[in-house]
């Protein structure tokens, strides 16, 4: 980036859309920001580092704080890098928020983000999180090339791309670096000349399996393009099958990677009951039932039809697991499920699980629960409900599920209050 001169800013009375100020850059912030303040006035700042002076152009002002990209870096970070990708930059593509960001720095910008709601949301201390130790850990296979499941958009000129930041404008591209290699390879974005006149987006998938598949959407209606329909996906020591539209972990060691953590952090003993929440096509449920063995019992509990039958299907030879086709909410309000249950695992969409499931699991009595993560704030705000109903965050695990990106995957074990690992 080149320097040049912000224009003079009046702050009295507050910053502008598109207007240009210098500042200096603080902390990191959820959503892939960095704060900073200009005479008082709160600014989320994306492309920037900690400790950075930049030069920032205003793309949304609210009341209270407005939104800005780092257009001009004065003093960069020693954390700073050339992001590998040329549409990774101010007013291009929104799909990744860290690629200015070394691999190191971007593990701990997100365990950062994990701490500082867990403070200010969850209410823990410092002390708690020292105790707790809060990392990321970073995946096998690099920060490129991860993403096994890509959707793009389609612009009103019929070519796919990706969009920008908090916008519904699409960006067409070559390709997407951090795209599984098979999914760069297919004639999808507009440099292959492929035109999209029936779609509103296309949807591709690369399975661990070997499996490749794009489909167009229209109007809410996925239709095949190429490609089987159903997926072979490998997780956990078993084959899955399931459609391709059907919700997988989009990084190809991510579903090990969190039942192998899960496991762990719940022990599953023989003969215990188990019950996994949101528990889609199965994969924390196959773990659970070779943990609790012949006399245990595991109980999934899903809502999405394409999940539901999945399970079904995949977990037919576990005799001992029974799936559930209902919202978590309603399956423990009508009792469609009941204890005694000794362990739970809780894998909530981005929104939590919220104050009712909390209180009704908490009301259960399991010795422990693993909440499987994906919103630090949710997460935290889940937790402090817990607290309030005398349970306590006894271990936590962060997952780099997401390279280049600010999302964070997190597994935290909650046990009741006495039971807590001090």
């Amino acid at each position: 980036m080149t320097e040049q001169t912000a224009v003079p800013v009046e702050y009295e009375r507050g910053l502008a859309e598109a207007e240009r100020v210098e500042l200096t850059v603080d902390a990191v912030a959820p959503g892939g920001h960095c704060v900073a303040r200009v005479d008082g006035q709160v600014v989320f700042v994306r492309h920037a580092l900690p400790g950075e002076r930049v030069i920032a152009e205003v793309t949304e002002v609210h009341k209270g704080f407005v939104r800005a990209d780092a257009v001009t870096v004065l003093d960069a970070s020693p954390d700073r890098v050339e992001p590998p990708c040329p549409y990774a930059k101010p007013g291009a593509c929104g799909g990744c928020d860290l690629q200015h960001v070394a691999p190191e720095a971007q593990l701990a910008w997100k365990a950062a983000v994990v701490r500082e709601q867990l403070v200010r949301l969850g209410g823990l201390t410092d002390a708690d999180l020292d105790r707790l130790g809060v990392e990321v850990e970073a995946l096998p296979g690099g920060l490129l090339g991860w993403r096994s499941r890509v959707r793009y958009a389609v612009d009103a000129g019929d070519r796919a791309g990706l969009l920008k930041h908090r916008s519904h404008e699409v960006v067409p591209i070559d390709r997407c670096r951090i795209a599984h290699p098979a999914i760069q390879q297919l004639p999808v974005l507009t440099p292959t000349g492929a035109s999209w006149p029936a779609a509103d987006a296309v949807e591709t998938v690369a399975s661990t399996g070997g499996d490749v598949t794009v489909a167009q959407v229209s109007d809410g209606i996925s239709t095949p393009v190429s490609g089987p329909t159903e997926v072979r996906e490998v997780a956990a020591g078993r084959d899955w099958t399931l459609p391709a539209s059907a919700f997988w972990q989009v990084h190809p060691a991510a579903a090990d990677t969190l039942s192998t953590a899960v496991l762990e952090l719940l022990d599953p003993r023989p003969g215990e009951v188990a019950w996994d929440l949101y528990g889609g096509a199965g994969l924390f449920a196959a773990g659970l039932a070779t943990r609790v063995g012949a006399t245990g019992r595991v109980t999934v509990v899903e809502a999405a039809p394409q999940g539901v039958a999945a399970a079904r299907q995949n977990l037919a030879d576990l005799p001992r697991v029974e799936v559930v086709s209902a919202r978590v909410e309603t399956a423990l309000a009508r009792r469609r499920i009941t204890g005694p249950v000794d362990v739970v695992v809780l894998d909530p969409p981005r929104s939590g699980a919220g104050a009712p499931v909390v209180r009704a699991l908490a009301a259960a009595g399991p010795r422990a629960i693993a909440y499987v993560a994906c919103d630090p704030a949710a997460f935290a705000r889940d937790v402090r409900t817990f607290a309030g109903l005398g349970w306590r965050l006894a271990a936590l695990r962060g997952f780099d599920l997401f390279p280049m990106t600010q999302h964070v995957e997190m597994v935290g074990l909650l046990v009741p209050a006495p039971e807590a690992i001090s």
